[in-house]
């Protein structure tokens, strides 16, 4: 790493899923371990984002960012089916005690497409549509490709080249704004799909309260 680089960072979500009120309630013990784990470690952790669950202090869902040294490597550690073992302070005669949720790293900084009209090769081509013969014989149109990307625009809205060339410039930088934002939604479209991965079972890691169940269901009250 070069010493102006920015610091490791990994996003990571934690989702309670389509599950009861428990698996919320776990969401939120399971990213308070996970702080403290990371902590003992030399990592930062962050909430970037957080989803509230059904009841006080609980979440559906927790996007934290962990940077440091390591980070990658640490949250691969807690990637996966998660556990929260313990019984249910919310329904005491319930006996499960085994409460599922997913975690999964995500991407959340897609970088932005710069637009510099140095990028941009311009040249003159002759309009294909009506306008008279001038417009028919002239090179007038103007057809702009950004080189780092290969969008490609050609406007011919005016009868002047410069016109169509500065037209054509806004055009291309509106283009890779909106590409952007596509981007941007399919991402959250992507992540809102982990909240149905969650698989039951077979978790990575099982973590329990160190309180006793009478103190917990105080606390779920």
């Amino acid at each position: 790493m070069s010493r102006h680089a920015a610091p490791e960072h990994v996003d990571l979500l934690v989702s309670a899923g389509r599950g009861p009120d428990e698996c919320a309630w776990a969401v939120a013990e399971l990213v308070v371990r996970l702080t403290e784990d990371a902590t003992r470690r030399g990592l930062a952790t962050r909430c970037v984002e957080a989803l509230p669950g059904p009841r006080p202090g609980t979440h559906r869902s927790v996007l934290l960012r962990i940077t440091g040294p390591e980070a990658t490597a640490f949250a691969a550690t807690w990637t996966g089916t998660l556990c929260w073992q313990a019984p249910s302070p919310y329904r005491p005669e319930h006996r499960r005690k085994n409460w599922y949720v997913t975690a999964r790293p995500c991407d959340t900084d897609r970088p932005r497409t710069p637009f510099d009209p140095a990028d941009v090769d311009v040249v003159a081509c002759r309009t294909g549509g009506p306008g008279g013969q001038h417009r028919n014989k002239v090179s007038t149109a103007a057809r702009a490709t950004h080189r780092p990307t290969g969008q490609v625009v050609v406007v011919d809205a005016e009868r002047h080249f410069d016109a169509n060339r500065r037209l054509a410039l806004d055009l291309l930088c509106r283009r890779l704004a909106e590409a952007d934002a596509a981007a941007d939604r399919a991402a959250g479209a992507a992540r809102r799909h982990l909240h149905d991965e969650l698989v039951r079972g077979d978790p990575v890691r099982t973590e329990r309260p160190t309180l006793p169940a009478e103190q917990l269901r105080e606390r779920g009250a």
